[in-house]
């Protein structure tokens, strides 16, 4: 059978989403162990999307397979039992055999957080990105709805990017400011690698001032990742959600 889970996490001690060698601690180790223990075998999860290190999530999806006969509610909280204070499953249900975390997800969306004060804040800082400088965020809104619609973003993506085409949908981008917080809600078919935070580094450079509305059209239509902003950091970042047909 198949089961799937939605599982949040607070990134800042992983590397990242992905296993790696032995001793690096990972989002995917420490909830493979978790079921394992449930399962009673060893399990291999996929995900719906990959997060780099210090990069958190709300609600990601992963799913797995399994001879075990559990109920929903033993992967849930039999799971929760065994993860770290830093991780935690929200919803575990059985999926279709043909679901895949990955493959099935039609979107997903994505929140970049910006702490928008002259002094710095030792709690808040762990969750999202210090700028001291005054932003202007009707600009920098401004900017973004450039990149609305089907576009090249090869401008925004990282170099060690995997990704078959650089061709995607971004379905809707914006701005909110509420305090002395900054929010950037974006949601597309799929992302790059760093595509988020390149673009977050590149309307930075709009809202400080340093480049107007119409160079992030330049920038996009450039396809050259060297002329856009530099990518933001990664405690900033919040994979929200993957979307999909029947879950």
């Amino acid at each position: 059978m198949k089961i799937a889970l939605g599982v949040e996490y607070m990134g800042t001690n992983f590397h990242g989403w992905q296993l790696q060698k032995s001793g690096i601690r990972t989002v995917q180790q420490v909830v493979e162990q978790a079921l394992s223990k449930i399962a009673d075998h060893p399990v291999r999860v996929f995900c719906s999307g990959r997060t780099d290190a210090g990069v958190h999530a709300i609600e990601q999806v992963i799913h797995f397979e399994t001879q075990a006969d559990r109920e929903d509610k033993a992967w849930l909280f039999g799971g929760n039992v065994n993860l770290p204070h830093d991780v935690n499953f929200t919803w575990a249900k059985r999926v279709d055999d043909d679901f895949h975390a990955r493959f099935n997800a039609y979107a997903r969306r994505y929140h970049y957080k910006i702490h928008n004060t002259k002094v710095r804040s030792a709690i808040i800082g762990q969750h999202s990105l210090w700028e001291p400088r005054a932003l202007n965020i009707e600009n920098m809104n401004a900017a973004a709805q450039y990149l609305l619609g089907e576009h090249d973003f090869s401008a925004f993506r990282g170099s060690l990017c995997q990704a078959k085409s650089p061709i995607k949908t971004i379905e809707f981008i914006r701005l909110s400011k509420q305090g002395d917080e900054i929010l950037l809600d974006i949601k597309a078919n799929a992302f790059l690698h760093h595509m988020v935070r390149n673009i977050v580094g590149t309307l930075l450079k709009v809202g400080k001032g340093e480049r107007d509305v119409e160079w992030v059209k330049e920038v996009l239509d450039s396809k050259d990742r060297k002329q856009a902003g530099a990518t933001a950091q990664p405690q900033g970042l919040y994979f929200v959600k993957a979307f999909y047909e029947n879950l």
